[in-house]
């Protein structure tokens, strides 16, 4: 069977009898077999996703025109991302054996339509990590090299179709999740604007942070499965008002535009020069295409780390106080007390970075540090939004590097927490502001890995950026 790209291919190879919805999902169960020693999946629906396949082969013989907009999508979930009935451990010990009592209403609404889910995928536990290197079932492999890691925290999300074990894969952007292994898979990934897609049935990391993401192979796919999933939901009281645009039907661009680049990100000691002159070429196309493209100054870039696990790190302390080994999930055996049972819980339950970033949370909002810390960091939070909102108010789109390198190898960061965290470094800022980002691939290393770059938008502009991001995807030279 030949590799899908897009959706669209796999509805007219149903159509035209070339295949069917069975022979589909036969076909990306074989690739997860295959692909096995890669660690992509905690759990695989291999039965239920056939039964579905079943299902809607039937509906489509009955009426093609009665089939959702997804019929043929194969999709997996993140992780930490709630499927009713099914088990979702957000790649930890302390949730081992969770079966969850709803649907997320991303979930809901590709089910919907007619997707057919997969799997879910390995992540770094609670989403904190940089590498996919920290979830309780072991670290996820690059597909391009198994040596090297996927990145994180939706290494698992990335990997899977980069390795065609799936057509699209929901994923979830904290500071950078869905892009930065996006990037290092050279899968396309976007983060939309915060609240454009529902945040009920995600397990919590960092609330005013965490987004749901999409990671594809097509800037047609994402637009698409952005349309079903965002909108206004009951359940979730920051998500946007108003009707959500057709994105896929907003794919023509219309240009030419202004885009702006930090000459401190291009130029920063931590980018690898391979990746750096990416981003040049990446400027002079641009440029080439008629398109006004200029360097911007940006005083903050130092400090977008630093007030990021400040602030992220305070609201895990409170998100992560309900996994307590008494109300759901694992509960230590070797207690005595109900203080022990929550010590204990915790302490075997956990796995190092969380109890890492769950200190460092407790300890920014204890007495006494609270102003030092965390009160200074929603300082500079704002500081970073209003420059830049300023910048979008002159500029369509904001150029920066995806990931500061390429994927490296497997346990390299793992004993210096400040390198993982510094990996974020140019993908925090659209969580810090809440805007749209999308990591496209523009190439590969010089080692041979694959190259991502990311562009923003400013707030909503998810139709204007992905329209940009197809026209890029469509004519960029690699």
């Amino acid at each position: 069977m030949p590799r899908f790209s897009t959706l669209t291919q796999v509805q007219d190879a149903i159509q035209s009898g070339a295949t069917t919805l069975v022979e589909v999902v036969d076909h990306y169960l074989e690739k997860i077999h295959e692909y096995q020693a890669l660690n992509i999946y905690v759990e695989v629906f291999a039965e239920e996703a056939l039964e579905k396949a079943h299902q809607l082969e039937q509906k489509y013989r009955e009426n093609p025109a009665q089939v959702g907009r997804l019929f043929g999508a194969v999709v997996s979930i993140k992780d930490v991302i709630c499927y009713q009935g099914h088990t979702v451990t957000a790649g930890s010990k302390i949730l081992e054996g969770f079966q969850s009592l709803f649907s997320a209403t991303a979930v809901e609404r590709l089910l919907a339509e007619d997707a057919i889910i997969i799997g879910r995928t390995n992540c770094d536990e609670f989403a904190m990590g940089s590498t996919n290197e920290t979830s309780y079932y072991g670290p996820v492999r690059n597909a391009a090299d198994p040596t090297k890691v996927p990145g994180g925290s939706s290494g698992g999300a990335a990997v899977a179709v980069q390795a065609d074990t799936c057509l699209i894969s929901l994923g979830t952007d904290t500071g950078g999740s869905v892009r930065q292994p996006a990037a290092l898979c050279g899968v396309i990934g976007m983060k939309p604007s915060y609240g454009r897609i529902s945040r009920h049935g995600l397990l919590a990391y960092g609330s005013s942070f965490d987004q749901v993401g999409i990671l594809g192979h097509s800037v047609q796919d994402i637009a698409l499965t952005l349309e079903i999933v965002a909108g206004k939901d009951d359940f979730d009281a920051t998500t946007t008002q108003g009707l959500v645009p057709p994105y896929s039907q907003m794919l023509e661009f219309k240009g030419p535009v202004k885009v702006a680049y930090f000459d401190t990100a291009v130029n920063h000691p931590s980018l690898d020069p391979g990746i750096r002159a990416h981003c040049l070429r990446m400027i002079e196309w641009l440029k080439a295409q008629g398109h006004t493209v200029e360097s911007v100054p940006f005083d903050y870039l130092d400090y977008i780390i630093p007030a990021y696990y400040v602030l992220t790190t305070a609201e895990a302390s409170s998100n992560l106080s309900r996994y307590d080994g008494i109300r759901f999930g694992y509960r230590s055996p070797n207690t005595q007390t109900l203080e022990e049972t929550y010590k204990k819980s915790r302490t075997e339950g956990f796995g190092r970075e969380v109890k890492r970033r769950i200190m460092l949370g407790a300890f920014v909002l204890s007495s006494g540090y609270y102003d030092a810390y965390y009160t200074k960091a929603q300082k500079v939070r704002r500081l970073i939004s209003d420059q830049t909102n300023a910048i979008f108010a002159e500029y369509d789109f904001l150029l920066m590097p995806a990931a500061p390198t390429p994927a490296w190898g497997l346990g390299e960061s793992l004993e210096d927490p400040v390198a993982m965290y510094l990996a974020d470094i140019f993908t925090v800022q659209a969580n810090m502001v809440g805007i749209p980002g999308i990591a496209l691939p523009v190439g590969t290393h010089e080692t041979g890995l694959p190259v991502g770059l990311q562009f923003m938008a400013g707030k909503l502009k998810e139709a204007e950026l992905l329209a940009f991001a197809q026209q890029i995807s469509s004519n960029y030279p690699q």
